[in-house]
């Protein structure tokens, strides 16, 4: 990347580029909020509950790499332009979907939200890399998806009001109702979604209208891997994005990072209505989850500095480390402890994926628009992860279910120590050493 490039003043495009990571981040974590209210109202199990996750996050595997060649064809701007009209059209059908009542339709339309923010993902991430220097990428991004966690912790106490707030009734209740309380019930149930969503699609639109407005600059990727370091060596081209070995393991990074952390907010809710761990309402549970969300965006402030004085795969490494012995103390120790326990991982999730984000982008030159596309694909782990502990959730209990994201986290430390490092030459190998 040039010299130019970096010490360009790209201020005003970083701060319009933060309402986005605050829609997205407040979208994702609703999906914490339906989780228990449409398993409530449809009767689910909770594996099959989580196929709201599920849906979700399986558009960023599908729809990954159809939204990269877009954003290569199209631009990045055109590329947020119409990831947000495509979220706010998924937002839109959840007004029919509550209408008819009908579980498939739901999973159907966050299928169709989940692709318009994949596309968002797969252009924002990889433009705010580009707006600096290559060498703060890591600490930028941090900073700009702390915005996403303040989405993040505002959408579970938006959903608790405006959605857990109506009670969901036992079968036995509602067969005592005559039909006109039934239909006032059912209408009340169906208004507690509807209106959230609608808001939320009247805001995605407006974003898209307020981007083809604003002039966002035009930024490249150096065609070439990387700038030739001082020395002589250089890093070793390959033909194909999958050639970069830091980028692959990154990729796993991503899907276990994702996965634990998308397994762990919908679990959560659930978990502390336990009796024998907080016994709290759904209501305020939800208001609870909030503060793991806003662990999350403190955390990233914070990051956002620690990590222009400490190596950035150190950091993720000790984040990933503390984590996992968070999990461990709340399956030993079960009851309230448990619960601050794993609302505590919030504060150490913070700096995970914009961290493994940016190594795993590091150096790849002209790749960078698919190797964003490779780890977008893997925010599937959404998807995966959570289904597999809600497998173990239905067999051996919710609080032991947790040893699904302790295994995820223990991934990352090894990606955060050692498989973040690219496929140098011995010469490189020694001056990546002494960053």
């Amino acid at each position: 990347m040039s010299s130019q490039l970096g010490n360009t003043n790209y201020s005003r495009p970083l701060t319009v580029l933060t309402s986005l990571f605050f829609m997205w981040g407040l979208i994702t974590s609703l999906n914490d909020i339906l989780i228990p209210h449409l398993k409530a109202i449809f009767t689910l199990s909770y594996l099959q509950a989580a196929l709201i996750q599920f849906s979700f996050f399986t558009a960023y595997f599908v729809m990954s790499f159809p939204s990269g060649y877009l954003v290569e064809k199209l631009g990045y701007k055109r590329g947020i332009m119409i990831g947000l009209a495509t979220a706010g059209l998924g937002c839109l059908l959840f007004y029919p979907a509550a209408g008819v009542r009908s579980y498939p339709f739901f999973l159907g339309a966050l299928f169709i939200l989940a692709s318009g923010i994949t596309l968002l993902q797969v252009a924002a991430n990889p433009y705010v890399t580009l707006l600096g220097k290559p060498e703060t990428a890591s600490s930028r991004l941090n900073l700009t998806q702390a915005f996403n966690s303040l989405g993040t912790a505002v959408g579970p106490l938006v959903g608790s009001v405006l959605i857990l707030a109506v009670a969901v009734k036992p079968a036995a209740e509602l067969s005592g109702l005559s039909p006109e309380q039934l239909a006032a019930y059912s209408a009340a149930e169906a208004s507690s979604v509807q209106t959230p969503y609608l808001i939320l699609a009247a805001l995605l639109f407006a974003l898209a209208v307020i981007i083809g407005l604003f002039k966002l600059p035009q930024v490249k990727e150096a065609d070439t891997p990387i700038d030739q370091p001082a020395g002589g060596a250089v890093y070793h081209a390959h033909d194909s994005v999958w050639g970069y070995r830091h980028l692959v393991l990154g990729a796993v990074g991503i899907f276990a990072y994702v996965g634990a952390e998308v397994s762990i907010g919908s679990f959560l809710v659930s978990l502390m209505g336990q009796p024998q761990i907080a016994g709290l309402s759904e209501a305020v549970a939800g208001k609870y989850l909030a503060l793991y969300w806003t662990g999350a965006m403190v955390g990233r402030f914070i990051g956002g500095v620690v990590m222009r004085k400490i190596k950035p795969g150190y950091v993720l490494a000790f984040n990933a480390l503390v984590n996992a012995l968070l999990i461990a103390l709340a399956m030993s120790a079960g009851g309230q402890a448990a619960m601050w326990g794993l609302i505590a991982i919030g504060l150490f999730n913070s700096i995970m994926f914009p961290t493994i984000f940016s190594l795993a982008i590091e150096g790849l030159g002209k790749f960078t628009g698919e190797g964003s596309g490779v780890l977008c694909m893997a925010i599937v782990g959404g998807a995966i992860v959570p289904l597999v502990q809600a497998f173990f959730a239905d067999h051996i209990g919710i609080l032991y279910s947790f040893i699904v994201p302790l295994v995820c986290y223990a991934y990352i430390v090894f990606y955060g120590l050692k498989g973040h490092y690219a496929d140098f030459t011995a010469a490189q190998k020694v001056a990546a050493a002494k960053r």
